[in-house]
């Protein structure tokens, strides 16, 4: 009966412990996202073209946030990393990923509308579009940051 009683306890606690979790993430009303609808704006850490929009928490705080970014036809994003690991999902058009120090196109692959990557935290990467106008969902922690492997591709330091 005690180990009963115990085994009761701790699910109780472990249920509102996660229940605390969710409450935290919990919007005040419904709100539903579309490209057109969204206040996009131009986004200062990446090359001039790309506008972004964040839908969910604070990029620059700890914690969880979901954001979308919008990159014009034939846009590169040189080679660089973050310090978590994020989740993109691609909504619109295409997206080349590779990984590595070295912008090579050739050599790694194009993600269609609805494929996904998972990138671990501190690994160099870079992306680039195809002939279309390219919409991709960021899901990561912050505070969120990007370091250029060529510190001159940053275009905070072109100002």
């Amino acid at each position: 009966m005690k180990i009963l009683i115990v085994v009761m306890i701790i699910s109780f606690a472990s249920s509102a412990l996660a229940q605390n979790k969710i409450d935290r993430m919990r919007a005040v009303t419904m709100e539903a996202f579309t490209p057109d609808t969204v206040n996009w704006k131009d986004e200062p850490i990446l090359p001039k073209g790309a506008q972004s929009v964040v839908l969910v928490g604070d990029p620059n705080k700890a914690g969880f946030f979901i954001a979308w970014l919008k990159f014009p036809s034939n846009y590169p994003i040189p080679p660089h990393k973050h310090p978590f690991t994020e989740v993109i999902t691609v909504l619109q058009g295409k997206l080349g990923n590779g990984i590595g120090e070295i912008f090579d196109t050739k050599k790694d692959e194009i993600l269609k509308t609805g494929s996904s990557f998972v990138l671990p935290a501190g690994h160099t990467h870079f992306v680039w579009t195809t002939d279309e106008e390219t919409i991709v969902e960021l899901i990561a922690t912050g505070p969120w940051s990007i370091t250029y492997t060529n510190p001159s591709d940053d275009p905070r330091k072109k100002k």
